[in-house]
């Protein structure tokens, strides 16, 4: 028994000593501080932390608080509500029966769906996903507070598949566009949209992975370098704003991977970057002023890769042909270089590459660092746009177009001599508008008269429209169907 006590105050009076050594050491101190700063009620507190917290360590202090990015984003994110018109035409069958040609009816219906747009003006300019406004006759938005616009389009890139409109109305709440270059893998982040047509709401995850290429955007000159997120994303997100825990813009959310068309554990984004440089170029020409390095094909690395090609580095754009008009090769770069940076910023697959390359315009000069025998080599590169100069194109498009909804240009010599006429103006692009709502002039009809005045360049049809008024005549010509036709148009409703 005696021994027995004697065991017992030798482990109480080591483990005093411990504690009392634990203590003065200070290693206790941080846990003890941390839990004297949380109130009661911790649900929506923002942990106050000592300076002597590194980053790291101040990331997995207490409770994560989205309440001030939801309260931020909500706000300025809008529903938005596109109608089409579909004509369909039924065939009665019934007279068939007697052996005559059945009757057909024509049905008009309209087709609605939604999406989401991120209000980045406080003058009513918003941001949305293409796919969402793309071959709407009408759009309608409405707004965190109930009200409800018609939104006009400023302009369109199916290339990022992003979109500009334009409601009429002051003093919004916007959101900030964020530096999406500084966005990086576990960060939390907020989805604020409206899926399946349920308003304002926000879930939360976290980034996932950067610069997805998924191949999910049908245009020839796709550029795809999606942010990808857990957040809960689901039709109707699409357009909706993806922001870090201060509110900003870090992407505009376009896409999800599903089997089954709903979340199913990943949603993309395009980064705020490319939102930037896109919405500028529509504000400003009406059109995307697109920039080219002149790499025409190139070849992602990897292992296998490197081996396969006999190179050194197993990360960047192997050069497998370039366009000898376009800055690359101009500049010097040659086949079998390795483009490792472009602009300060690590090149490790193609879609990194046209991101970096997307955020210019043609005439700009980038910094191109490649590698070439196993040396580093940098080469000042000229921008060039797809014709292989460094001219901007300016849109023709202004205030009365945008409310016609249609985009307009000259005929090429090219598209001349494979027509069977020798002047008019080719109805390039139809937006939401009043041309798509009153008539069902299609893309590609080349008009060539406006109330029977012949027209052949872009330029002059637009005078004439802007002088007209009341009802205007267009008739034109269907490649298509090789036949004439006329259209009836009211401008000054």
């Amino acid at each position: 028994m005696k021994n027995v006590w004697q065991t017992i105050f030798l482990s109480g009076l080591m483990s005093s000593l411990m504690l009392a050594g634990y203590h003065f050491s200070g290693l206790g101190i941080r846990y003890a501080d941390y839990q004297a700063h949380i109130p009661a009620d911790s649900s929506s507190f923002a942990v106050q932390v000592s300076d002597n917290f590194s980053s790291m360590e101040r990331a997995y202090l207490g409770p994560v608080d989205f309440q001030g990015a939801a309260a931020t984003a909500m706000p300025a994110v809008v529903h938005i509500k596109s109608i089409r018109t579909v004509n369909q035409v039924i065939y009665d069958p019934f007279y068939e029966l007697f052996g005559r040609a059945p009757r057909q009816y024509n049905n008009n219906r309209e087709q609605v769906s939604s999406g989401s747009g991120v209000i980045i003006g406080t003058d009513g300019y918003i941001v949305t996903n293409n796919h969402v406004i793309k071959d709407a006759d009408q759009l309608t938005v409405t707004l965190y507070d109930n009200r409800t616009f018609v939104a006009k389009v400023i302009g369109t890139d199916p290339s990022t598949d992003l979109g500009l409109l334009k409601i009429e109305a002051r003093d919004l709440p916007t959101l900030l566009l964020a530096n999406s270059d500084e966005v990086v893998v576990g960060e939390w982040v907020l989805a604020v949209g409206n899926p399946f047509s349920l308003s304002s709401t926000a879930t939360a995850g976290i980034i996932s992975a950067i610069g997805r290429d998924l191949e999910i955007i049908k245009d020839q000159m796709a550029i795809e370098s999606f942010i990808q997120t857990d957040a809960a994303v689901n039709p109707g997100n699409s357009g909706g704003a993806l922001v870090d825990l201060q509110g900003n813009l870090i992407g505009v959310n376009t896409a999800i991977a599903s089997p089954t068309g709903a979340y199913a554990g990943y949603a993309f984004a395009v980064p705020a970057n490319i939102v930037k440089k896109v919405v500028s170029d529509l504000k400003t020409y009406g059109i995307v002023q697109r920039a080219f390095l002149g790499v025409v094909t190139g070849v992602n690395l990897n292992g296998d890769k490197a081996k396969e090609l006999d190179v050194e580095v197993t990360e960047g754009v192997y050069i497998q042909g370039l366009s000898e008009i376009g800055g690359a090769y101009q500049a010097g770069l040659r086949e079998k270089d390795v483009i490792v940076e472009i602009q300060g910023f690590p090149i490790k697959n193609d879609a990194r590459l046209l991101e970096i390359v997307s955020r210019s315009s043609p005439g700009d000069v980038i910094q191109v660092k490649v590698i070439r025998d196993g040396k580093a080599k940098s080469f000042p590169v000229t921008l060039t746009n797809q014709a292989g100069n460094t001219d901007l194109i300016i849109s023709n498009r202004n205030e009365l177009l945008t409310t016609l909804g249609i985009d307009l240009r000259d005929l090429t010599e090219d598209e001349l001599r494979r027509l069977p006429i020798d002047h008019g103006v080719l109805v390039n692009k139809l937006y939401a508008g009043k041309v798509r709502q009153t008539t069902d002039m299609p893309e590609n009809f080349v008009i060539l008269s406006i109330n029977g005045k012949d027209v052949s360049q872009a330029k002059e049809l637009i005078q004439l429209l802007e002088g007209a008024k009341g009802e205007v005549a267009l008739k034109g010509y269907y490649p298509r169907y090789n036949r004439l036709y006329e259209y009836k148009l009211r401008i000054d409703e």
